[in-house]
C-alpha cells in the first residue's frame, strides 16, 4: 500500500484517493460543508488555511494546507 504525504505528518493511500482539487469553486465548498455535516469530513490543515481537498473512494474528504500541485507526481494532464 503506497501512501501521500498530505502535510504535517498525515498520510493517505493512494489507492482511495478519487481526486485532489483546490477549495475555490462553490460546489466543492458545498460539497465540504455537506460531508461536514454527514460527519465524513477530515480537516487535516492544523488550522492553516485550505489548499487541496482529498476526495476519497470512502466518501470521505480531506482537507490539506499543501496545494494540489504538490501531488501530481508529473501525472497530470491539464484540460
Amino acid at each position: 500500500m503506497e501512501f501521500i504525504n498530505i502535510g504535517f505528518g498525515s498520510m493517505v493511500s493512494r489507492e482511495r484517493v478519487v481526486a485532489i482539487v483546490g477549495p475555490d469553486s462553490a460546489p466543492i465548498r458545498r460539497m465540504t460543508q455537506e460531508s461536514r455535516e454527514r460527519g465524513m469530513l477530515i480537516d487535516a490543515t492544523y488550522g492553516r488555511k485550505t489548499a487541496s481537498i482529498f476526495i476519497m473512494d470512502s466518501d470521505h474528504v480531506i482537507l490539506s494546507a499543501l496545494p494540489p500541485e504538490r501531488f501530481g507526481g508529473g501525472e497530470q494532464e491539464e484540460a
